[in-house]
């Protein structure tokens, strides 16, 4: 018996092929119909047999293609209209949009199998691609997510592309941003008087590039700059010329061979590598392989990734080229460079060459960044690959948004049960980057279909976030800094019920108006009490402390020892002793000299006073060269300390500053005193945590890690070995950053909370 239904599928269906999979089985199971992509997903109208419909149904679920997800279908009877075949109708536009907007993902095999084969129609083209890899996210003007809707509408296909895109059996069938050598983008080489080269470019750019020169390179997202890896001039010329002195430098490897003789590799970091999101991956190098030195000074690790564009593929190769740096192109604290005649101008005076291309970026996207820790993927940037691919959640989020911070800054939306986080925009500290924030906020916004009414930004006064929010007609939610991040990472791991936080970073603004950053919360995402803190100590000069960590050390000196920690500060800085000095009036007087409990610039002084980094020349220098010094595999006995019980827990460090001191007078190894540093941390916040849970015994013993001072390996091994001995089931995150790059997602939940509670006492008054 005919039967006919109506199937509308919602979730990662478009520009993943999805359209030609559902033809292929409609063809197998003799159903006649029709399949659209609309604003809400793909809708598919299915004629037939009731039993080929059942077949159909759950092959639909089974046999997906892989970078789909399906996150609803939901199936309605209908009459039957009498189609005579099956076939794919033209997108449907009008509504309000529930599309989930697919990701960027790194060429397949089957493509590059193409592009190698010198008797393919496509040998050789480097911007190859099919609906399962290649660009998306950042091609699409507009949605649907159709050709005439990408920066691929300049490009009109040529008689075998528009055969291939219309035959429903071929993997290219409805791929977008199809193109060949006939009809699609080119790539030129130019050099940095604006001249293009004759030849083959690629080829070209391999030679520059072997002979030592800086080229710049147009990828998916944005501008990379790229040198010979082994070569330690030309990494020292970049270095030079980018006024980047000592921040790592991320590399390509032509192959995961190559990758295994630089690093050691894990199983479960070879999975993420080969992944078709394909992010830079944090690796312990190996000493044996020829890297240049000044690649990632004073570390032992490196971040590594793989070709993930036909054009990496054809760059790089085993012999000749097997390691390229490939680090973003833009200056120190403005945004990724992805228009071309920017990037000309911007960087004539770093790079030699220029390999562009003529397929316009729409949406710039940096590289994702993570590594691997206990065996899970830890972000440090959630970027390409994974933006804007959404979260789905309990709360109700509906037109809520949330700003994240002033570092690392990421946006988040909310839209029904699910959660988009926006892409990795940086530190708010210029023009640029704000109105990169505003832009990017605007289109995910426009595509999201929502508009907010209720917005979450963090509670510090001086956030760049608050003059943004304050020109819209919105209600705004302030946010306590480190509430935001337990609550980020309950979100993470589906927690609802109430827990404890221990919070590690940098910087955050606390509710007595001090910057906390080292802190014990128990709460959910409605409430929280602070139950324990690291001792306030100045920070003289300010933020200055933060890019001159010798100056906390002084602070921090100072105020546990007196008089014989500016000695010390003295002996250990012999080149500041005016400006020591000065600081110590500084505050003694109490003028510009904030007070701060962080566990980033504990870090930070101890490093400083250790001569391992007394200036950072990039973001969390100090606290990651310390960190870098320390066996993870070995358990270092920790220096002493003090916990002060008043109405919160107190960890007081003097007697761990009077043991450092000595053992630098003994000239101890300077790697025993990090490590022993690391364990004083964690025993500290684990003594914290017991003295908590005896004072409430009552409390849930669910933890949460959450934090910028969480990507530290030593720490998050130890300190959750230990929260188990205590009874404790622990959580860090799973899909977001611990550090800032996470905070929108907790903001954003923190603020459903108090939206539905405040509706609640309305309803409640109303009765």
């Amino acid at each position: 018996m005919q039967k006919s239904i109506k199937v509308t599928i919602k979730g990662r269906v478009q520009g993943v092929g999805f359209r030609p999979f559902v033809f292929q089985l409609a063809h197998r199971y003799h159903i006649k119909g029709t399949v659209q992509n609309n604003m809400d997903g793909v809708t598919v109208f299915a004629e037939g047999e009731e039993k080929d419909l059942q077949s159909f149904l759950l092959s639909l679920q089974t046999e997906a293609p892989r970078l789909s997800r399906i996150d609803q279908l939901n199936v309605l009877e209908v009459d039957v209209q009498g189609f005579e075949q099956f076939s794919i109708i033209e997108s449907e536009r009008k509504g309000a949009s529930s599309l989930v907007i697919p990701i960027d993902t790194a060429v397949c095999d089957d493509c590059l199998q193409e592009m190698n084969d010198p008797n393919d129609h496509r040998y050789r083209y480097p911007f190859i691609n099919c609906t399962q890899c290649g660009p998306r996210y950042t091609i699409i003007e507009q949605l649907p997510y159709d050709r005439p809707y990408t920066s691929m509408k300049s490009f009109p296909m040529c008689e075998h592309c528009q055969k291939e895109y219309e035959d429903p059996l071929n993997r290219r069938h409805h791929a977008q941003p199809i193109a060949c050598p006939v009809c699609g983008p080119r790539v030129t080489l130019i050099d940095r008087h604006g001249q293009t080269l004759d030849g083959d470019a690629i080829e070209n750019a391999k030679q520059r590039l072997l002979s030592g020169a800086i080229v710049a390179i147009k990828g998916l997202g944005g501008y990379h700059l790229a040198c010979d890896a082994t070569n330690e001039q030309a990494v020292q010329q970049l270095r030079t010329r980018k006024q980047r002195p000592a921040r790592p430098l991320a590399v390509m490897a032509a192959s995961l061979s190559v990758v295994k003789q630089m690093c050691e590799v894990d199983e479960e970091e070879e999975r993420i590598l080969t992944s078709p999101e394909a992010p830079i991956v944090v690796l312990k190098r190996r000493t044996t392989y020829p890297l240049a030195p000044s690649l990632a000074p004073g570390l032992k690790t490196v971040g590594v990734m793989l070709p993930y564009t036909p054009l990496h593929h054809l760059l790089l190769d085993e012999e000749h080229i097997p390691v390229l740096v490939m680090t973003s192109a833009n200056r120190s604290g403005v945004p990724i460079l992805y228009k071309d005649e920017q990037a000309l101008q911007d960087l004539k005076s770093i790079a030699d060459y220029f390999l562009v291309h003529n397929r316009p970026i729409v949406h710039p996207i940096d590289d994702s960044v993570v590594q691997i820790q206990n065996g899970n993927v830890d972000f440090l940037r959630r970027a390409r690959g994974f933006v804007p691919d959404p979260f789905f959640t309990t709360s109700d989020v509906h037109e809520i948004a949330a700003l994240g911070g002033q570092q690392k800054n990421v946006f988040a939306f909310g839209r029904n049960e699910q959660i988009f986080l926006g892409p990795h925009i940086g530190d708010l500290q210029n023009i640029e980057v704000v109105e990169h924030f505003q832009r990017e906020y605007e289109h995910l916004r426009t595509w999201m279909g929502v508009e907010p009414k209720v917005v979450a930004v963090d509670m510090h006064p001086n956030y760049e976030t608050w003059n943004i929010v304050k020109e819209w007609d919105v209600s705004v939610i302030p946010v306590q800094h480190h509430h935001a991040h337990m609550v980020s990472c309950m979100e993470d791991n589906g927690i609802n019920s109430n827990c404890f936080g221990l919070i590690l970073d940098g910087t955050g603004y606390g509710e007595d108006g001090h910057i906390w950053g080292f802190e014990l919360l128990y709460g959910d995402a409605s409430h929280y009490q602070r139950l324990g803190h690291l001792t306030y100590t100045p920070l003289p000069s300010g933020e200055r402390c933060i890019k001159e960590p010798w100056r906390t050390a002084v602070g921090m000196l100072g105020y546990y020892l007196g008089d014989k920690g500016y000695e010390l500060a003295a002996q250990r800085f012999p080149d500041k002793q005016y400006e020591i000095q000065i600081l110590k009036q500084m505050m003694e007087k109490d003028i510009h000299a904030p007070k701060a409990g962080t566990c980033g610039r504990l870090f930070d002084a101890v490093s400083a006073f250790l001569h391992v980094c007394t200036h950072s020349t990039y973001d969390g220098e100090a606290a990651i060269r310390l960190a870098e010094l320390v066996n993870e595999e070995y358990i270092y006995e920790p220096y002493p300390f003090e916990l002060k019980e008043k109405n919160i827990i107190e960890i007081d460090l003097r007697a761990m500053w009077l043991a450092i001191a000595e053992d630098v007078k003994r000239n101890e190894n300077i790697e025993i005193i990090a490590g022993r540093f690391h364990q004083t941390v964690v025993s500290a916040a684990i003594e914290m945590i017991r003295k908590a849970i005896e004072k409430h015994p009552q409390y849930h013993r669910q933890m949460v890690l959450s934090g910028g001072s969480m990507h530290n390996r030593y720490l998050v091994k130890n300190l959750i070995k230990e929260l188990q001995k205590l009874g404790f089931i622990v959580y860090t995150h799973q899909k977001v950053p611990c550090s800032d790059g996470g905070l929108a997602l907790g903001q954003l939940i923190i603020a459903a909370n108090r939206r539905e509670r405040k509706s609640c006492v309305l309803e409640f008054q109303q009765k």
